[in-house]
């Protein structure tokens, strides 16, 4: 198993850094943008990137080239939403998105206002189609930004993060534990379990919000 991770670790570090920090930034633009975030795994790109961090300088590069990728998408959306938002809705990909989900993001905008933008960074679909959504509503760029930037920063740093110390950690003590490769993915499967169940929690919580008619408290 460590030969295999030496393997891949080697061929993501012998990226150059500034080429890998870059294609982490655009890899998080085409994540956020419209329609094109529901196939390209942002989330993937960013932890790949995370393991050849080397000092403090590549991590904080690479924390402000996703965070500033993913405000560049979101910020497409949004514009595209206010100038062809609804010739986009009723296009071919706009209908692959759905009109329930469409009309459950509007609601959800609706009712909870920049709440609805910060927790759509953190759950699937929403964080394409919201930007979207927002562009065709009244909201005002600047209030958008003060919403979705922190929900930015919160998932750069979290992603980043866990990636760059599951990889140091793994580097310090390969040579000692044979088994360390182990460690290494069990560590990133656990974050990816423990992002998923949040994900999970906070669709649940806010599912109501995108219905029709909201239940009773």
């Amino acid at each position: 198993m460590n030969d295999v991770l030496n393997w891949i670790l080697d061929a993501v570090g012998a990226v150059d850094p500034i080429v890998r920090t870059l294609l982490a930034g655009v890899g998080m633009l085409l994540e956020t943008s419209v329609l094109i975030g529901l196939v390209v795994p942002g989330d993937t790109i960013v932890i790949v990137a995370s393991t050849a961090v080397d000092g403090p300088v590549e991590y904080v590069a690479l924390v402000v080239a996703v965070i500033l990728g993913a405000l560049a998408g979101e910020s497409i959306g949004f514009y595209l939403g206010r100038r062809f938002g609804p010739w986009i809705r009723a296009s071919w990909l706009g209908r692959r998105i759905g009109e329930k989900n469409w009309a459950g993001a509007e609601r959800y905008l609706a009712r909870r206002g920049g709440i609805a933008v910060f927790l759509s960074r953190f759950l699937p679909v929403l964080h394409s189609v919201i930007p979207l959504t927002v562009g065709m509503s009244t909201m005002r760029y600047r209030t958008f930004l003060s919403w979705t930037v922190p929900a930015c920063v919160i998932w750069t740093l979290a992603y980043v993060s866990v990636g760059a110390a599951a990889a140091e950690g793994y580097r310090s003590i390969s040579d000692q534990l044979h088994f360390a490769g182990y460690l290494f993915v069990a560590v990133i499967a656990v974050f990816v379990l423990v992002v998923a169940l949040v994900k999970h929690w906070v669709k649940r919580r806010e599912a109501r919000f995108m219905e029709h008619e909201l239940p009773p408290e």
